[in-house]
């Protein structure tokens, strides 16, 4: 009894198998032609955003930057031997402008990087997907 149950099952599965193989079907090129650009949008819109993100946090970086130079140089004074006269607060003053100048400029360096980065994804990503260049900018 368990025999014909298992030759049923097994005569079954291959018949299944045969139908599955005979009933395959392939999308349609142009389906699979906007999967792929749908694909690639993806992609160009993530290295947009981000290259965007990117170039805004520099530039807010460098008015901040430029805003602590101009705020340092006022508490720096222009004497010859202002150094020497300037108060504690001052000083202390003077060294929390160079730990943020410092700071702001090495984030400055990193943005430039991670820009230039994003910029070459963005032409690679271009270079390898040429038709879908033509696709944006008609």
């Amino acid at each position: 009894m368990f025999q014909l149950f298992l030759r049923a099952r097994t005569h079954n599965f291959l018949r299944g198998h045969s139908r599955a193989e005979q009933e395959f079907r392939a999308r349609s090129p142009e389906r699979d032609a906007e999967t792929d650009q749908s694909r690639i949008e993806t992609i160009r819109i993530a290295i947009e955003e981000a290259l965007h993100a990117a170039e805004r946090e520099q530039s807010g970086l460098n008015r901040r930057v430029e805003d602590v130079l101009a705020r340092a140089a006022v508490t720096f004074g222009n004497g010859d031997d202002e150094y020497l006269e300037r108060e504690a607060l001052d000083n202390h003053h003077q060294d929390l402008f160079d730990k943020e100048i410092l700071n702001g400029q090495r984030r400055i360096k990193e943005l430039g990087s991670l820009i230039a980065h994003f910029k070459f994804l963005k032409a690679a990503m271009l270079s390898r997907f040429p038709e879908f260049r033509r696709v944006t900018e008609e």
